[in-house]
């Protein structure tokens, strides 16, 4: 049986969100539970566009940082860090997400997907550490505004929203002693170690939007340059995080889907095994889909073997999906990687 359903994971080359949306509902027909819009404009690079919410002081000198004063670290305020521009994206793309579900080419059982990384990715992508903990709750302030926004704009039952983990799966790699780079290294501390504070964190968030707004996790191991931080040895901490988030009274009881990437090369069935023991059920509960990232760019052939690994590996049904967003893609591969969703699914 081949799998049904198809991920886009977020981010999509086009010049507009119009353009992502009719681009996705042409050539994935039957197969998108929920379509982003391309996360297009200064949104492409990830989350490159929120470097300059901080200022200067704040940020690492390697992203456009100044060094601290001598006199010791300053104090900053919530003035001091600019809103995140998330939901001002979000309510003008759904804008334009209605218009074309009500001339039927986005079909009406589609939600609209939004997808947010979570600030720790933010702050320990871009502030320098003797300073990143005491910033926290600063822009944790300002993504509590952006989710009252979108929840405020937007019909609970219309929309999913996927936190993008990435810099969580190098800060557990680095905890394991697996990836030395001290740029991924925690800025915090937490008494029930690295994993819990990072859901904890998550957690904290996720309370400021509604029990009825379905959400979802993009768990990743980055793309930059079109290569992982560090490449995983397995699946063994990704089910370690999805436990984790899908084990917490608010996450789990209304988590959509969870994405975890399959790289390239990585046709063998160890990389999977530690799916067994992904805890997607839950008494009473709808369990959320599983999206595996076998997808690579004119790599159809691979693609089918990840996914014959996977059906004789994992005990339950999956989706498809790419590893990672595909803004930073070369435009002509995304055809190719239209094509080969399509090919390998069912409705």
């Amino acid at each position: 049986m081949q799998p049904t359903g198809v991920l886009m994971v977020g981010s999509v080359p086009g010049a507009s969100p119009r353009e992502v949306f009719t681009r996705l509902a042409t050539a994935l027909p039957g197969r998108l539970q929920a379509v982003p819009d391309g996360e297009t404009g200064e949104r492409w690079n990830y989350i490159g566009w929120q470097r300059a919410r901080f200022p200067p002081v704040a940020r690492r000198i390697e992203c456009e940082g100044t060094p601290l004063p001598k006199s010791g670290l300053p104090t900053l305020r919530l003035a001091d860090i600019g809103p995140t521009g998330y939901d001002e994206a979000a309510l003008s793309s759904y804008a334009e997400f209605k218009q074309l579900r009500q001339d039927g080419t986005i079909p009406s059982n589609v939600r609209f997907q939004i997808g947010l990384p979570s600030p720790y990715s933010v702050i320990i992508g871009f502030l320098k550490p003797e300073i990143a903990h005491a910033l926290e709750p600063l822009y944790e302030q300002r993504f509590a505004e952006t989710l009252d926004r979108i929840v405020a704009g937007i019909p609970h039952d219309d929309m999913v929203i996927q936190w993008d983990l990435c810099f969580e799966m190098t800060a557990l790699e680095f905890d394991r002693g697996r990836f030395p780079d001290a740029w991924h290294k925690p800025y915090f501390s937490s008494p029930n170690g690295v994993l819990q504070g990072l859901v904890d964190r998550v957690v904290r968030l996720s309370k400021r939007i509604p029990q009825d707004v379905k959400l979802a996790f993009h768990l990743c191991y980055g793309d930059y340059g079109h290569k992982h931080f560090v490449e995983p040895q397995d699946t063994s901490l990704l089910v370690e995080l999805a436990n984790a988030l899908l084990e917490r009274e608010t996450l789990g009881p209304r988590t959509e889907w969870i994405h975890l990437p399959v790289p390239k090369g990585r046709t063998d069935a160890d990389y999977l095994s530690a799916l067994d023991g992904l805890n997607l059920n839950s008494p009473g509960l709808k369990p959320p889909r599983l999206y595996l990232g076998v997808v690579h760019a004119d790599d159809e052939a691979g693609t089918k073997k990840r996914i014959e690994t996977a059906r004789a590996r994992v005990p339950f049904p999956f989706g498809v999906a790419t590893e990672c967003g595909l803004g930073r893609t070369p435009p002509e591969e995304i055809d190719s990687v239209l094509q080969i969703c399509k090919e390998v699914t069912t409705e």
